[in-house]
């Protein structure tokens, strides 16, 4: 009866905090379905006659095909380009150490985790004087550069679990260190490195202060149409719920069909 209860109480805990974190996806889903003065109703409305009206405007008058475009190419390219740095990195840190390879991933990480404000300054003249403001190019240089320590991070714990004795046998027959990278460790690693692709253009694409900080109308992401939502006349509720339905519905899907990969990404060296 104990392990019983204990169980339902599991359960019923579970179901709640997934319905708390489910509500504000289902509120935002409500209101982007509603009219400009049914979102502002007070008190709100739970009943009405839902209207696609919101959606066409997103996409008729705002662009939102121009702006969903500049976060996939975004996002895509900011992942495929810090892989070309974080695979050799990580590789030459896992399997060929020195003394100082444990204190440069410590500054590694802890880059990541500066504030981003209190790098903006600088970054925001270096991009000016470079001709990068508002450029696609500029973005996703950026969102690389904020991905890059985590992709070398995750990548070196996933590489650090290969089994050393296959190495040390394609070594012994004389493969040198390109072919060992090529047939070997590329091969053994391919999840570790779906994964963390996957985890980093999730955030790529969620990225919102270095795409308003750094793009305007032509280069802005999703992330800068939502925010143009918000005027001085006020909130247009309904249009912006509507943009970040469509906004987030994409990147959710991805999450739904890939959660596994995205959890081993996110967990990777957590456990042996």
């Amino acid at each position: 009866m104990t392990n019983k209860l204990a169980l339902h109480t599991r359960t019923a805990a579970a179901w709640f905090f997934a319905l708390l974190l489910f509500f504000p996806i289902f509120w935002l889903a409500l209101m982007a379905f509603k009219t400009e003065g049914q979102a502002i109703a007070t008190p709100p409305l739970l009943f009405f006659t839902p209207t696609l009206q919101s959606f066409q405007e997103v996409m008729a008058r705002d662009h939102y095909a121009g702006y969903a475009f500049n976060s996939l190419i975004t996002s895509v390219l900011s992942t495929v380009l810090g892989l070309a740095i974080a695979i050799p990195a990580a590789y030459s840190m896992a399997f060929f150490p020195t003394g100082g390879t444990v204190g440069l991933l410590k500054f590694i990480l802890s880059s990541r985790y500066m504030p981003g404000v209190g790098a903006l300054m600088p970054i925001y003249v270096c991009f000016q004087y470079a001709g990068l403001l508002d450029t696609r190019v500029g973005l996703t240089l950026m969102f690389m550069l904020m991905n890059l320590p985590i992709m070398i991070w995750l990548l070196y714990t996933s590489l650090r679990e290969l089994p050393r004795d296959i190495l040390e046998a394609a070594r012994m027959d004389g493969a040198t260190v390109f072919h060992e990278f090529r047939y070997i460790v590329l091969p053994l690693s391919v999840g570790g490195i779906a994964s963390t692709a996957l985890v980093c253009m999730v955030w790529a694409w969620n990225e919102s202060f270095w795409s308003l900080n750094l793009g305007a109308s032509n280069a802005g992401t999703l992330a800068w149409l939502i925010a143009s939502y918000s005027s001085p006349e006020g909130l247009f509720w309904a249009k912006l719920s509507a943009a970040s339905l469509m906004a987030i519905a994409p990147i959710m899907a991805l999450g739904w069909f890939c959660q596994k990969q995205l959890v081993q990404g996110m967990t990777f060296g957590a456990v042996k």
